[in-house]
Parts: C-alpha cells; structure tokens; sequence
C-alpha cells in the first residue's frame, strides 16, 4: 500500500482524476485541488477550521431559494464575480460598455413594457427621475431593437424579490428606438447593505466589513449579433462608490444626476443618462454564458439534474 503524507497526497489526487474525459472539466478539477490544497498547507489548516468551512457552506446552501442564492452573494463578496467578469470582458471582440455583477436578484420574469413608462409602482409624489441613453455598437452606430432588462432597489432599500416571489417592481423590459434609445421613468436608486442575515454577512461582519453596496441600477442588454451586456450604473455621489462591498462599480460606470438635462425626452424631471457599447457576438459567446443567473433557474436546473442522476 502507498503512504500518503501531506506532500504526496495532491499528486495521487490528480493520478485518480487523470481519466476525467471532458478536458476542460480535467483542466478545472485538477487546478482546483492543486490551489486548495495548497490553500490548507500555507495556512496549516486544522480540524476544527475545517469542520467550520464545512459547516459554512451548508449553511450557505440551505439560505438558497427561489428569491434568493447565497452562493452568488458569497462569490460577488469574495472579489470572484468581479474577476470572472473582468476575464470575461477582455475576450470580447471589441471594447465595450465595462460589465458589472447581475447580483443575486435577477429574475427572467419581468414585464415588458412600453417607452417612458415607469417601472415603479407607487412612487411617491415628485420621487421620480427619468432614466434613458443609447445603446450602439462598438464604433458608435445605434443598435435598434434591442431588448434592455432594467431592476433596481425600492425606496426601503430592497429588491422586490426580498419581499414576495410574486410582486414585481422597480423592474422591467424596454426596446430601443431606431435610433438605439431607451426611456423610462424610475427612482433614484438607494445604496443598500447586502443580505447579513446569512453566512455571507456573518462572514462580512467577522471581517469588520460595512456589507455596503452604492446606490446603483441593473442592465442587461441583448441585441441579435451581440454579445450580451450584463452591468449597472453607480451613482457618483454616493460615499461607497469606491469601497463596493461585492467589488462591482468602476469608474467608467458612474453617473450623475441632472436636475435640467436639454436632451432629456421627457420634461421637467430630473434625469439620468446611461449610454451603452455592445460588442459583435463571437462563436465562444453563443455558449460562455453569464457570472450569475436567476435564483428560481439555477434551483430549476439542480432539481433537473438531480433527477437525472437518480433515473440513470
């Protein structure tokens, strides 16, 4: 029988995993077990840490549910939302619009609706802002048609999906004109903390984080031929623009509110302009897909899977 000690233990993992077949499965598995073991030799990792970590990521998979998906929110607080996001822009085919996190409260079912409507429910009188820009191709020409997939935060600082799987508000589906813009009436958004009821927070608050998100407004954007946007915009103002608790605001993506904007298609409100760049589809985008998804979907595709594996 071979002896297995601390330093021969990750090469005999990697001898049993050689025959995986997919190779870019065999790629990410054997990376993944060289750094995690190497992960626990730095830091001498003991028992009792380890049974935590365990204990951690359960915790973490039994807060997911249809509204909410605690395995995003720890991903986009440790910084690897925002890597695999920045990975993901610079193999685009042109520069872009910079993409920013869809964030755990992304829902595809969201109602379409016609230009300038308002996708708050009940604002409260004078509360609203206009918001509108254009989307164009990388060189500047207007992409007309496109779908834009706009949700943002209410007045109390949550999304609707906090507070019922069923309500839909402060979010909707826009068209852009001929000439590539969009409109609509919104709020200002708010900057909010992050759920810190879960293990994410505990672990925000063990580390004397403040959980702070800057107030933004969600987009993604797709056009036939186009590489999908997924990004937001950030308010400039807002005092954690540059310490983003889930790393997703950069600075080409902050905006101002302006109380009298001559271009504005709607008068006498304040508005906010957010123009966005699309880059030509490649073959690899048709199948990369996005960093996040809808809670609900992600749930929907374990269940299917699990299925799966039990019929087999």
């Amino acid at each position: 029988m071979r002896e297995l000690t601390p330093e021969t233990i990750t090469d005999a993992v990697l001898e049993q995993m050689a025959t995986t077949p997919d190779p870019r499965l065999k790629t990410i598995m054997a990376s993944a077990v060289k750094h995690l073991h190497a992960f626990a030799r730095e830091v001498n990792l003991t028992p009792a840490e380890w049974i935590k970590g365990i204990e951690f990521m359960t915790a973490a998979g039994k807060m997911c549910s249809p509204e909410r998906q605690e395995f995003i929110l720890l991903s986009d607080t440790l910084g690897l939302s925002a890597l695999v996001n920045g990975l993901h822009d610079a193999t685009a085919l042109e520069e872009a619009t910079h993409t920013s996190l869809l964030g755990p409260f992304y829902r595809e079912a969201t109602p379409t609706l016609p230009a300038g409507s308002s996708i708050a429910k009940n604002p409260k009188p004078g509360s609203e802002c206009v918001l509108y820009g254009r989307v164009t191709d990388a060189v500047g020409r207007p992409v007309a048609g496109a779908t834009v997939s706009i949700w943002q935060t209410g007045a109390d600082g949550l999304y609707d999906i906090q507070a019922s799987a069923t309500s839909v508000d402060y979010r909707g589906v826009f068209a852009t004109d001929a000439d590539g813009f969009y409109v609509l009436k919104t709020v200002k958004p708010l900057g909010y903390s992050i759920p810190m009821d879960g293990p994410v927070g505990a672990m925000v608050k063990a580390q004397a984080r403040h959980g702070m998100r800057p107030a933004h407004i969600h987009f993604l954007v797709g056009a036939a031929g186009y590489r999908e946007l997924v990004t937001a915009l950030y308010l400039r103002d807002d005092p954690h623009l540059d310490d983003d608790v889930v790393f997703g605001s950069s600075g080409d993506l902050a905006v101002d509110v302006v109380a009298e904007d001559p271009d504005c298609p709607i008068k006498g409100m304040p508005s906010i302009r957010f123009d966005m760049r699309l880059s030509r589809e490649s073959a690899a985008d048709k199948t990369s897909g996005r960093v996040g998804a809808d809670p609900s979907a992600i749930l929907k595709q374990a269940k299917n899977e699990t299925a799966a594996v039990g019929a087999g």
